[in-house]
């Protein structure tokens, strides 16, 4: 029975300092991934906390699986007129397409404002000939 009792406390030790390991390794990995997102994340959050709306909700109502501002503006036309009033539609979701698109929109410039600084950056950092 000692020997059993050892050998379990053993196994949970190794498994508890496994687990430890693990939770520190996860931290470590989240810590440098929001680091990489940088301001882009925080503008995009901030964002989403303007409008009311998050990102992937914006591109449900929308319909959108890729940001362009083509298959935007096709979507949204589309379905502030099928949702106007005067046709039977409803006001409530005529403006949740218009929040959408404004979320969109909004989402559309924080990368664009994102490549044009990764390319000042690296035009920066590149040796001039």
């Amino acid at each position: 029975a000692k020997y059993l009792a050892q050998i379990i406390v053993m196994g949970v030790q190794v498994v508890g300092r496994a687990f430890a390991r693990a939770l520190q390794q996860e931290y470590a990995a989240s810590q440098a991934a929001a680091r990489a997102r940088g301001t882009a994340g925080q503008q995009s959050a901030a964002a989403s906390s303007i409008t009311g709306m998050d990102l992937q909700e914006a591109q449900k109502i929308l319909n959108l699986s890729t940001l362009t501002p083509e298959e935007i503006q096709k979507n949204y036309d589309h379905l502030f007129k099928v949702n106007d009033k005067s046709v039977g539609g409803s006001f409530y979701l005529q403006s949740k397409v218009v929040r959408a698109k404004e979320r969109l929109e909004e989402e559309l410039s924080i990368q664009s404002n994102q490549q044009q600084q990764q390319q000042q950056n690296q035009s920066q950092q590149s040796p001039e000939t």
